[in-house]
């Protein structure tokens, strides 16, 4: 299975938002700044389309196949490619709380630490639904990694999930709003890009 393996904090500058979520992604940012050049509008529509194979860690055919079933939807295209994107598994996994980026959620479904509704699921790609209860398996509860990141993030909320912390687990209530999820990046452009 592919992996996106590059320097994390690299990335976050280039891109010139905190993609991975770690406190230290953004330093030496002004660096960067200094050293940019005015960009075209094609720079900017590839720009913010990379900003979702960031936040998501997933690749390009990926995403493409993703924006090619958003068109078919009846949401507006944007709206639906997010939310898609915001209900995978790895994605919601690492909303919860059980991991500290993207990168350790994605581990995590794929060495089988994760229950969707009682049944291991070791897909990160796979689409949850409203309602679909993601538990940390009772063996890996006593793994202090997954300990500390769950108990850590108790304060870091999302209208659309629910928290149970003495059983280790999280529901994803809805399907989530667009202005809802938590990732900087300016739509109509992605659109853009993918209708050239």
């Amino acid at each position: 299975m592919a992996t996106r393996r590059g320097p994390r904090f690299k990335e976050c500058r280039r891109l010139g938002v905190n993609t991975c979520g770690h406190p230290k992604a953004m330093e030496r940012m002004e660096t960067v700044v200094k050293s940019r050049k005015k960009q075209s509008e094609y720079g900017k529509q590839l720009l913010e389309k990379q900003k979702i194979k960031a936040y998501y860690g997933i690749f390009e055919k990926q995403l493409l196949r993703y924006y090619k079933n958003a068109v078919k939807s009846k949401d507006r295209t944007a709206d639906a490619l997010f939310k898609t994107l915001e209900c995978r598994l790895d994605n919601i996994v690492y909303r919860i709380g059980f991991a500290n980026s993207i990168r350790l959620a994605r581990q995590m479904v794929t060495h089988r630490h994760i229950l969707v509704n009682g049944e291991n699921i070791n897909i990160p790609s796979y689409t949850l639904k409203a309602g679909d209860v993601i538990t940390l398996k009772e063996s890996s509860r006593t793994n202090e990694l997954f300990k500390v990141n769950f108990l850590d993030r108790q304060s870091f909320s999302l209208p659309y999930i629910t928290k149970d912390l003495e059983n280790f687990s999280g529901v994803l209530e809805r399907v989530p709003l667009r202005e809802e999820i938590p990732v900087q990046i300016e739509d109509q452009l992605v659109v853009e890009y993918f209708s050239r």
